[in-house]
């Protein structure tokens, strides 16, 4: 019991800096199963990868959590997806949006951070480069850029694919 009180007063008022995985999107039909079935199967290189932020200032249950990711402007495009096949770049873009609880799975608390995590991740997200090529400057880079921005931690993708991996042995 003293432990689980030292350690909630030790992370009060800190912002809590969350890492989730979801399925990549793609155009509706065949790519988009495919892409599901990737996701339940756990390949790590197929999903889409993403920051969430839960601030502790002000506390707003309208606010519960804010998600920030970086993904094709039109991501179910056949287009988007064969220009992204090919190794070409692609029109990106940063999204924020509100969530009122975290996905129940591949979501994990990466760390807490003394700044206001809000303003900090709007100002990464504004000087992101936009244009998205895979493997070279994607989600994976955004995320790694973003938590290493708010926590001080480089790769935490890495970090969190070798915790799965290890895991699953």
């Amino acid at each position: 019991m003293a432990s689980l009180l030292a350690k909630s007063t030790l992370t009060r008022g800190k912002d809590e800096v969350y890492v989730a995985a979801v399925p990549l999107r793609a155009t509706k039909g065949a790519p988009q199963l495919l892409m599901s079935a990737a996701y339940s199967l756990n390949f790590w290189d197929l999903q889409h990868f993403m920051v969430i932020i839960k601030s502790h200032s002000p506390p707003s249950p309208s606010q519960a959590f804010l998600v920030f990711d970086f993904q094709p402007k039109d991501p179910e495009n056949i287009f988007t997806a064969l220009a992204v096949l090919s190794g070409r770049a692609v029109p990106g873009a940063v999204l924020t949006r509100k969530l009122t609880k975290l996905p129940r799975s591949k979501c994990w608390l990466v760390g807490y951070t003394q700044v206001d995590a809000l303003s900090v991740a709007n100002k990464f997200s504004y000087n992101w480069e936009t244009d998205l090529r895979v493997g070279r400057h994607d989600c994976r880079d955004y995320t790694n850029g973003l938590v290493e921005f708010l926590t001080g931690e480089k790769s935490v993708l890495e970090r969190l694919r070798n915790t799965f991996s290890e895991a699953e042995k």
